[in-house]
């Protein structure tokens, strides 16, 4: 496994070692003990979600402001460009904004620790994403950011207007969450 440090130290890029031969291939897409060895940390995964969106869709930027999640993201079917956006008021990087290519080819993973809204728009024309989260979905703790919040400045990579649910559209500015 190699595990690459972003712009924002505490989000991860996980690749997994693959083993192929004329049948195929095989990897550990999460082994609790490499990880541990890799990064130091032992997320406690409680919660696997899975996604399924059409070219175009953008979800996000969602985080909790309790029960906050750690989440470890990977893509089974084609392409995401996903997104890790620090909210921790006290962190130097506050508002800072880290995103990665993740596809079902390059096989890649991003861990994201609590403390970070997350995000992503699907390049392909379907996309599957799979991620494992640290703590249970509370609705009543869900907040959102803005995806096109000027002050974040995300340089999202698709160039027609994204797919949005009624519930992103409407989310309110970082400086206003």
């Amino acid at each position: 496994m190699k595990v690459t440090p972003t712009a924002l130290p505490e989000v991860l890029i996980v690749e997994p070692d693959v083993v192929s031969d004329a049948r195929g291939s095989f990897w550990e897409s999460y082994n609790a003990r490499r990880f541990f060895e890799a990064t130091g940390l032992q997320p406690d995964f409680v919660q696997d979600n899975h996604t399924q969106s059409v070219r175009g869709a953008l979800h996000g930027l969602h985080y909790q402001i309790r029960q906050p999640q750690g989440k470890l993201v990977r893509v089974v079917a084609g392409e995401i460009f996903d997104v890790s956006v620090d909210v921790r008021r006290s962190s130097p990087t506050f508002g800072r904004w880290i995103g990665v290519h993740l596809s079902a080819a390059n096989r890649r993973q991003a861990w994201m620790p609590a403390g970070f809204a997350h995000g992503f728009s699907v390049l392909s024309e379907r996309a599957e994403v799979l991620y494992k989260v640290t703590d249970f979905w509370a609705p009543e703790y869900e907040r959102g950011i803005l995806w096109s919040d000027p002050e974040i400045g995300i340089d999202w990579p698709q160039t027609a207007a994204p797919l949005l649910s009624a519930k992103d559209a409407a989310a309110p500015l970082l400086r206003d969450a």
